[in-house]
């Protein structure tokens, strides 16, 4: 009995290091296998893994800080007696619009009989599209003619739109034919209209800029009758909804600029 007991005492210790190794989570026991086998039976022991400190990649911790603002999502119906966000949405949209018309109709590498349509013309009747007022037609790839002879009256003006629509344009004139050599793409023709392109972007910005702002009056204006929460609120959902659109401008114009650039 004392031999038994003493034997007990002896292998106690070892006994309990293998079952505080087995009873560990699997995270931190390395299994390695035995050389032999029992039985036709692997053989393991089990051994405390060593410490292992993970550091976050450049990538992790920038995403991260993509997430680290909340975003808001406020339900239109119940803020509309305060502002219409909903028109406001639309409002922000109509500049997004109107830069991808831009840019599809005045930013293209090939100059195109389309692509003079919609050139603004100043005349004693107002502002019109050179289509309403002018007959374009392509003659050759290299030249495009516009017959003023339903406005002679209005040719000087289509000129000088024509020249100034930042698409490197030099009409000539002969009576009331408008001819329209188009320029040759050249490394520095793309980078004009790369820089064309970011000047209408950054147009189209301080549009948004306006929106914003006389959004945010409009809402300063209702303080009396509206918590300092929910005003709070309403001003986050808004700066969030002319972020996006900025980011959307940003990205058709890098788009734009790929293509330009070939």
């Amino acid at each position: 009995m004392a031999l038994g007991l003493r034997c007990f005492h002896l292998a106690r210790p070892a006994f309990c290091n293998s079952l505080a190794a087995l009873t560990r989570p699997v995270s931190e026991v390395t299994l390695k296998t035995m050389s032999g086998k029992q039985n036709d039976h692997r053989q393991y022991m089990a051994y405390p893994a060593l410490p292992v400190r993970h550091f976050a990649t450049k990538k992790a911790k920038a995403k991260g800080k993509g997430q680290s603002q909340t975003r808001v999502n406020i339900n239109t119906t119940l803020v509309e007696d305060i502002i219409n966000l909903e028109e406001l949405d639309e409002e922000m949209k109509s500049v997004m619009e109107a830069l991808k018309d831009n840019f599809n109709k005045t930013l293209n590498i090939r100059t195109s009989p389309g692509s003079l349509d919609h050139i603004t013309v100043v005349t004693a009747d107002g502002k019109l599209a050179l289509n309403q007022i002018g007959q374009i037609s392509m003659k050759s790839p290299q030249l495009i003619l516009v017959n003023m002879s339903s406005f002679p009256e209005c040719t000087a003006a289509a000129i000088k739109a024509i020249r100034e629509s930042g698409m490197n344009l030099n009409p000539e004139v002969e009576g009331t034919l408008i001819r329209v050599p188009i320029p040759k793409v050249t490394r520095e023709h793309r980078e004009m209209l790369v820089k064309l392109a970011k000047q209408n972007t950054n147009k189209a910005k301080d549009s948004l800029r306006k929106i914003r702002t006389n959004a945010m009056n409009k809402l300063k204006k209702t303080k009396d009758r509206t918590s300092e929460d929910t005003l709070r609120l309403i001003e986050k959902q808004i700066s969030q909804m002319a972020d996006d659109t900025v980011a959307e401008l940003d990205r058709h114009l890098a788009v734009k600029t790929k293509e330009l650039l070939g």
